[in-house]
């Protein structure tokens, strides 16, 4: 086999859906670790920031022509919708609901994808080895979150109700009905998420003039914004958006049972948490979930 040969078959890999779809939860995995170093910026100007560089990432998609970025206004309100819609409501949450129990709720959303294909997405039926494995992949999400759960300093332990729980789920029926149905409205490029980013962008800047402070941003800040606005909130969307045009929903769906784990694995190597035995346990519920959806998606 030449070089040629091998070099072509890889490259057909790296469009494989699955690929790409874990290169974006790889990506996804870093942001709560550059929420960290940057949990000094209020959100929306955070937000709109890193939505506004990772817009960029499409002009060489579309060959720097703008036009790509043309699609129905339908579509646009559905990205906008999915972009805007779900960092609003999930910022919402994170102000009135402990952060962590809000997180796990949000961490809704991949199992809300499995369960809501077959409503959403014409052809595709729900098995029970499919439910079985979005309740195994989302109970290792949750043992990853609740794991790393901090004490209430007042309290000794987060409890009781908290309105901002209402957003968070709201946050995650946003993010799994916009994925799923992206494969419902007629075709666009992949490009036009450049516009959707743009867009979301700019409302999040209103939102940050409305509502927050005005905000000095450092040489650090402005290094750290932009590299996540071109990796988990950037390029991350442009691969997630390719995984679904080309893969079957529910696999992704519990695919993305990944992110919780990929990011408490990133914060762990940052931050020299010590490797629990909650995250050993959540890391082999999480894989089994996604293997056996991986070995049962057909139909």
């Amino acid at each position: 086999m030449n070089g040629g040969t091998v070099a072509s078959g890889l490259s057909a890999r790296l469009q494989q859906p699955t690929v790409l779809a874990l290169g974006a939860i790889v990506l996804w995995g870093t942001l709560a670790s550059f929420g960290v170093a940057l949990s000094h910026v209020p959100p929306f100007l955070l937000t709109g920031l890193a939505l506004l560089v990772g817009s960029l990432i499409a002009l060489p998609l579309s060959n720097f022509r703008l036009a790509k970025w043309r699609v129905p206004l339908s579509t646009l309100g559905l990205g906008i919708y999915g972009l805007f819609g779900f960092h609003f409501l999930l910022f919402l949450a994170l102000r009135h609901a402990p952060p962590v129990q809000a997180n796990l709720v949000n961490y809704l959303w991949p199992l809300l994808m499995v369960v809501l294909a077959p409503l959403l997405l014409p052809g595709l039926t729900l098995k029970p080895v499919h439910i079985a494995a979005a309740l195994l992949g989302f109970a290792g999400a949750a043992l990853v979150i609740l794991g790393g759960a901090p004490a209430d300093p007042v309290g000794g332990q987060f409890g009781g109700w908290a309105w901002g729980y209402v957003p968070a789920m709201l946050s995650a029926c946003v993010w799994a009905s916009y994925s799923l149905l992206t494969k419902r409205v007629p075709a666009f490029p992949t490009a036009a998420i450049g516009g959707f980013a743009l867009i979301s962008g700019l409302l999040s800047l209103l939102c940050h003039a409305l509502f927050e402070a005005p905000t000095a941003l450092s040489a650090r800040d402005v290094l750290l914004i932009a590299g996540m606005g071109l990796g988990p909130m950037g390029a991350a969307f442009f691969m997630w958006d390719r995984a679904l045009k080309g893969g079957d929903a529910r696999h992704i769906g519990i695919l993305s049972y990944l992110t919780p784990l990929a990011s408490t694995a990133m914060l762990i190597a940052i931050n020299g948490r010590p490797f629990t035995w909650n995250i050993a346990v959540a890391a082999t519920l999480i894989v089994g979930a996604a293997l056996l959806g991986t070995r049962h998606q057909q139909g």
